[in-house]
């Protein structure tokens, strides 16, 4: 049973499950926004959404949080000081999804999400 498993298991075991999810998650902070299917958009959406307020926090500890979830310390340091002016009359809904055309091999559903 999957009760109460609000996680998407995304067809992946554990691990490589919880490295995409950094992956995208650093990428989309990095970038602004990303192409991928829609299912790992939908993934990746709260915990780039918590990475944000960790970032809207700025205290030590929530640095450190964030500093052991994505990959890069520059970007870290760059969110931390770029948010809280962005971020600071909005409560939440950081990442907007936008779905797109269909893949070509698969058919999967692909979708872009931004920052907003």
């Amino acid at each position: 049973m999957r009760h109460r498993c609000r996680t998407p298991q995304l067809s992946k075991p554990a691990d490589q499950r919880k490295a995409l999810l950094r992956t995208l998650t650093t990428e989309l902070i990095r970038r602004g926004e990303i192409k991928t299917t829609k299912a790992r958009a939908q993934a990746v959406q709260s915990t780039a959404d918590k990475m944000i307020n960790l970032a809207k926090d700025g205290s030590l500890h929530a640095r450190r949080q964030a500093l052991g979830y994505i990959y890069d310390k520059a970007l870290v340091h760059s969110l931390f000081e770029q948010v809280p002016s962005r971020y600071s009359d909005r409560d939440g809904g950081y990442t907007r999804i936008v779905r797109t055309i269909r893949r070509r091999g698969d058919n999967a559903e692909m979708a872009v999400i931004q920052l907003v």
